[in-house]
């Protein structure tokens, strides 16, 4: 349980350091410049950040080129539940993506955690 609140605050801290960086360098560049460097620093410091504290495990250039995969997993997911929410049941869609991200926590954090800590899961 440890990991998984670990997990989810190191998430907040995240998209908090992702939104500050894309307004940061929206000062300077076009808003999808901004995103994608925005996006690949906080992704960096996720990665470090969730080693350090929600793992407990050593970095390595191995887990940090597998990483991207936990974003790639959040993505698929949150959009496939983005679409199933208002296209499918018709529902609103101003907190379909709310509701997305909060089911794609926990297989975000088995694709993270099989990432991170490789060794200890079959």
């Amino acid at each position: 349980m440890r990991q998984i609140f670990t997990f989810g605050v190191v998430g907040v801290v995240n998209t908090a350091a992702y939104y500050c960086l894309y307004l940061f360098f929206l000062t300077a560049f076009p808003y999808l410049v901004a995103h994608i460097l925005a996006f690949a620093l906080s992704m960096g410091g996720s990665f470090f950040l969730n080693a350090r504290f929600t793992y407990r495990t050593r970095p390595t250039w191995r887990k940090f080129l597998l990483f991207p995969l936990t974003n790639l997993t959040n993505f698929v997911i949150t959009t496939a539940g983005v679409y199933l929410i208002v296209d499918v049941l018709h529902a609103g869609s101003r907190f379909a993506p709310l509701l997305a991200s909060a089911a794609a926590i926990p297989v975000t954090f088995a694709v993270s955690r099989r990432v991170m800590l490789p060794e200890t899961i079959a």
